[in-house]
């Protein structure tokens, strides 16, 4: 062979390296690639915006840049147009040595390796279309409230009633003529009553996506805070973006009575009745334009319209200071003669919340146009010892129940005598901040217990009494196979 062949086949070799290899290379590229676009067809992750950091199933078809780079095409063209009517001449750079402008069709038909984010499962669409024969009874309703619950009868049975007949509503849409108002609810009790416990238990009950927001972080319009909107796209995130699941939802408004009209103030009201005047459209049914996945209308994200006519609003506060309104008012009534109550005999009235009425509340602050949007007005008791003694060990997951299993893990019987139970009510009734006290008090007790078991594998059965409870003496402790109590 010939220097002039060698030469030839040099020339072949570097035309084949320059048309990207042979063609057995070629092939295999390509088989490489089409399986790389299999991979992606059946990754469970998706594309992000560089820019707008949006996924590609909000964006439409990402377009892929060097460098791993992936832009969603509304950010593409705000970068070409802020090029554009810049003062960027265009003309002179194309000439410049060493600049190159990329064509938009070359780069859709690249593949380098793109950024991406886990889709979300999509989860099957349910109680779209509601039932009248699915919706259950409000004795249904109660019976499963009782199993979570202690107390709080009216309550139970009034928010019973309310929802059933709200779904009711729901469903029957498409009614002839006579269109059935909404029932939006206010709770009114004492911090640690189960007020939010109650709403959190309903929505489960029901299937329903639920929201609970607080009133306290709401200011109007323009000022720095969350807008009255935040409350429907927390509903939206909890209804995983889905409008129309969403629209059948519950809110549950906690701490509505911070957001009672301010008295003798010269500053501006800008979270107090002002939210209230801002509520109004929201509970009586209007459509309200909130961000897609974000609490903000200022961030990046698309705006969709939420209509909350189906919406159920739940308002719950404890209404400090409202008692002595009441008492002013029935102390007013008879104060002299033979039909005169004693003064005192109202001080020592536990039940004195339960005689609230409208004009109490709007005494309070809260204004009369507010007022008449939640019709239902209900309140809910204080606790006595009794109900934190049954609130400890009667419901399904109860906080005695709780321990129990933990123990039960270890192979460790735990009791509670009855008299360290009563003794754990009354230290809760000193603290005065209901069942949440409770949680408190036995995690105090139980610390120690907690961490001498595991250490013994001899020990069978510990018995909580109250001795222990008050501080003079110490558990019953079994070990397996006889009792040995010890104290101290």
């Amino acid at each position: 062979m010939s220097d002039n062949d060698f030469t030839i086949l040099d020339e072949e070799e570097k035309k084949e390296q320059r048309d990207g290899g042979t063609e057995k290379e070629k092939s295999h590229e390509l088989t490489a690639s089409e399986h790389g676009k299999k991979d992606d067809n059946s990754s469970e992750y998706e594309k992000i915006c560089f820019i707008c950091h949006r996924p590609e199933s909000v964006t439409g078809k990402m377009i892929d840049l060097p460098n791993n780079i992936t832009v969603c095409p509304d950010c593409m063209q705000r970068s070409f147009d802020a090029m554009t009517s810049g003062a960027v001449d265009l003309n002179r750079l194309m000439n410049m040595p060493g600049v190159q402008f990329v064509n938009m069709s070359d780069l859709e038909n690249m593949q380098p390796k793109q950024q991406k984010i886990k889709k979300k499962k999509e989860k099957p669409k349910e109680f779209h279309q509601l039932d009248i024969k699915n919706i259950p009874a409000p004795h249904k309703i109660k019976a499963r409230l009782d199993e979570y619950v202690v107390g709080q009868e009216y309550a139970k049975k009034a928010m019973s009633v309310a929802v059933y007949n709200h779904y009711k509503r729901v469903a029957t849409d498409t009614m002839d003529d006579i269109e059935i108002e909404k029932s939006n609810m206010l709770m009114i009790g004492p911090t640690g009553c189960g007020k939010t416990y109650l709403v959190k238990t309903l929505a489960r009950l029901l299937d329903v996506p639920l929201a609970i927001t607080d009133a306290t972080s709401l200011t109007e319009a323009g000022y720095i805070g969350d807008d009255i909107e935040s409350v429907v796209s927390k509903l939206l995130a909890a209804a995983d973006n889905d409008v129309e699941r969403a629209e059948q939802g519950i809110i549950f408004i906690d701490e509505i009575d911070k957001i009672a009209k301010k008295h003798n103030t010269n500053q501006r009201d800008v979270s107090g009745e002002s939210v209230q005047q801002g509520m109004l459209k929201l509970l009586e049914g209007s459509e309200v334009e909130v961000p897609v996945g974000a609490n903000s209308k200022n961030a990046m994200v698309p705006l969709t319209t939420v209509n909350t006519k189906n919406i159920l609003f739940i308002c719950g506060g404890a209404f400090p200071d409202l008692e002595d309104i009441i008492r002013e008012r029935l102390q007013k009534k008879t104060s002299m003669g033979f039909n005169a109550e004693l003064k005192d005999k109202l001080d020592h009235d536990k039940d004195l919340l339960s005689k609230v009425t409208v004009e109490d509340l709007r005494k309070f602050g809260m204004i009369p146009e507010f007022l008449g949007r939640l019709p239902i007005i209900f309140t809910l008791k204080g606790l006595d010892k009794d109900m934190l003694v049954k609130i400890l060990k009667e419901p399904k997951n109860a906080i005695l129940k709780q321990y129990q299993k933990l123990l039960a893990l270890d192979e460790v019987r735990l009791d509670f005598d009855d008299d360290a139970l009563e003794a754990i009510a009354e230290k809760a009734m000193e603290k005065d901040t209901g069942a949440r006290a409770l949680r408190a008090i036995i995690e105090e007790f139980m610390l120690d217990i907690m961490y001498e078991i595991p250490k013994d594998d001899s020990i069978g059965e510990v018995t909580i009494t109250r001795a222990y409870i008050e501080g003079t003496g110490g558990p019953v402790i079994r070990l397996r196979g006889q009792a040995v109590p010890r104290l101290g």
